[in-house]
């Protein structure tokens, strides 16, 4: 119906409302808060100012119109390139964070030059251009960034400005050569494999096969079909109920996570139909609307499902949430598209328990829940809490991880959903893994937490969950603590108790239960310190205590949850 998509039209602004009295005098900013982030303060407002394109670009390029957001990026766009103006932005260095900015700007020229260029006059066409050109003069990181360069040159040439064509070429080879295998791609050589791939290298190869088909065919139909495999595995990271496994790292981008389905309905693929892919984004933005993400005037928050600095990156600013606009990418889809009539559809029927070898990791569908099992850390990144955010045992879409405030106590590292040690007063947790391997119904990896000790876990995926067991060969007497999910405990309903084999936490929407099959260890329900959880305030942590000896000790755990 056209009303509908009036209606996510209206979300949609919405949420960009609160940022109009926050414009900076120069007019080519936002400014949203006072913490910082390891780049340049004053490339902070351009931030904010850069990403709700990725929401307004496609709202303008399916027929929207909004003269009020038109008028303050045309103003915006002009006065951050024009060289000794008020709001000018300044010129770049090496890996500048600008650069990553400059690809909502186009994201812009190249979907909606009616509204972003063509109003402009010629000198400050030529400002933006050069302004631009920029990132052809610098290097740009060697990752996911290599799209923003590819961008901004696809977006010069078709405005028919100067572009560095060898740079634009250099920038798919290398986005090539990240490449793996079933869609997926690392994000760099040897980099992490994590959303990443769907709100960043899917979605810009998918982008790129959108607005280059004539310049480059065969690319954008390698594109499209790497796309369509990526889009068959991506599907088993959502919830029936809408939400999506929180796993790696920006998790505060939140609806990011259904970025890609949602440029998805625009570029047609046929994998799943309209109605299916109408469903997976409309419910993932319904879950989201009902989490208190925004502070008391309306602007987003760093966090996930509640504000919560202390599971950010290094490089979140007060404007980084707004990459979540991407979601908004069915939007370039005009009202008398099929997709606004098609109904939506729940998830099709997913496999229990399937594979997934381009994303090394197993996912596992357990009463409407996505559950992912992964490869775990790969490398170390200059980012905070990796473990946390990579190397855990399992993953869930209705219990996001926690992270830890320090590695002190139990209750400060709030070890969920993971096998950790205690030792001389330091809780060590599940890092790299020496080797790691899907089996044929679960997964097996060798690593060590510390110094001194090895382990072998093996998990055997079982109906409602999984089974543990832990070959640990220790050279030092410590504790071991086999942990479940981490489950809400501040909500009516919510109770936890420990048996003699088990530790169970419930509340009213499942429950988590860890229990002990060796009948040597000590059933427990940690009360973590609150806000380590990226999903609820305050929970606890069922899990077993385990005496580790000098040798070779077993453990056996079996976790289940609904």
């Amino acid at each position: 119906m056209d009303n509908e998509r009036i209606q996510w039209a209206a979300r949609m602004l919405a949420l960009l409302e609160p940022l109009k009295s926050r414009l900076t005098p120069g007019g080519s900013g936002f400014a949203l808060g006072a913490t910082a982030a390891h780049y340049e303060t004053a490339t902070i407002p351009m931030e904010a100012f850069s990403r709700p394109l990725w929401a307004l670009v496609p709202f303008w390029a399916g027929g929207g119109h909004d003269a009020a957001w038109e008028e303050i990026y045309r103003r915006g766009l002009v006065s951050g390139t024009t060289p000794g103006g008020p709001g000018y932005w300044g010129s770049c260095r090496d890996l500048d964070q600008k650069f990553v900015e400059m690809a909502a700007i186009a994201y812009g020229l190249l979907l909606t030059p009616d509204v972003l260029w063509d109003p402009l006059t010629d000198t400050e066409r030529e400002n933006l251009a050069k302004w631009l050109d920029n990132i052809n003069h610098y290097e740009c990181s060697h990752s996911n960034w290599q799209f923003f360069c590819i961008l901004v040159n696809c977006a010069l040439k078709k405005r028919g400005m100067p572009y560095n064509k060898e740079r634009l070429e250099l920038g798919l080879t290398r986005i090539d050569s990240y490449y793996d295998t079933h869609g997926w791609y690392f994000d760099g050589k040897g980099g992490m494999k994590d959303y990443y791939n769907g709100f960043a290298i899917v979605f810009y190869s998918l982008l790129y096969a959108m607005t280059m088909q004539q310049d480059d065919p065969a690319r954008c139909e390698k594109f499209r079909a790497r796309a369509c495999a990526f889009e068959q595995d991506f599907i088993y990271w959502f919830d029936e109920n809408g939400a999506a496994v929180a796993y790696g790292r920006s998790q505060t981008y939140r609806f990011a996570q259904a970025a890609f389905f949602s440029l998805c309905a625009a570029a047609e693929l046929p994998v799943f139909t309209p109605g299916i892919i109408k469903g997976i984004v409309t419910r993932h933005l319904d879950w989201w609307a009902a989490r208190p993400i925004t502070d008391n005037g309306g602007v987003l928050t760093i966090g996930y499902a509640y504000p919560n600095l202390m599971m950010s990156e290094n490089y979140n600013a007060p404007g980084s949430p707004y990459w979540c606009m991407k979601a908004f990418a069915f939007l370039m889809l005009p009202a008398e598209h099929p997709f606004w009539q098609a109904p939506a559809e729940p998830l099709p029927a997913l496999d229990a328990v399937r594979p997934l070898p381009g994303a090394e990791m197993l996912a596992q569908r357990v009463n409407g829940m996505a559950v992912l099992y992964p490869a775990a850390l790969r490398v170390k990144h200059p980012f905070p809490q990796m473990e946390e955010k990579y190397a855990k045992l399992a993953y869930c879409s209705r219990y996001a991880f926690s992270a830890a405030r320090s590695q002190r106590t139990l209750e400060e590292a709030a070890p969920d959903s993971v096998l950790s040690f205690r030792y001389l007063g330091h809780i060590f947790v599940k890092a790299a893994p020496e080797s790691w391997e899907m089996t044929e119904n679960g997964t097996r990896a060798v690593w060590s937490p510390l110094p001194g000790v090895q382990v072998v876990t093996e998990l055997l995926l079982c109906k409602g969950g999984h089974l543990r067991r832990h070959t640990v060969t220790s050279e030092i007497a410590c504790e071991a603590f086999d942990a479940g999910f981490a489950i809400p405990d501040d909500c009516p309903g919510a109770t936890h108790s420990c048996t003699a084999a088990a530790a169970r936490a419930e509340h009213p929407g499942g429950f988590c239960a860890v229990e002990d099959l060796t009948g040597r260890g000590t059933p427990l329900v940690l009360e973590p310190m609150p806000n380590t959880s990226l999903q609820y305030p305050r929970t606890v942590i069922p899990m077993v205590q385990y005496a580790i000896h000098p040798g070779t000790t077993v453990l056996e755990t079996k976790v289940t949850f609904a």
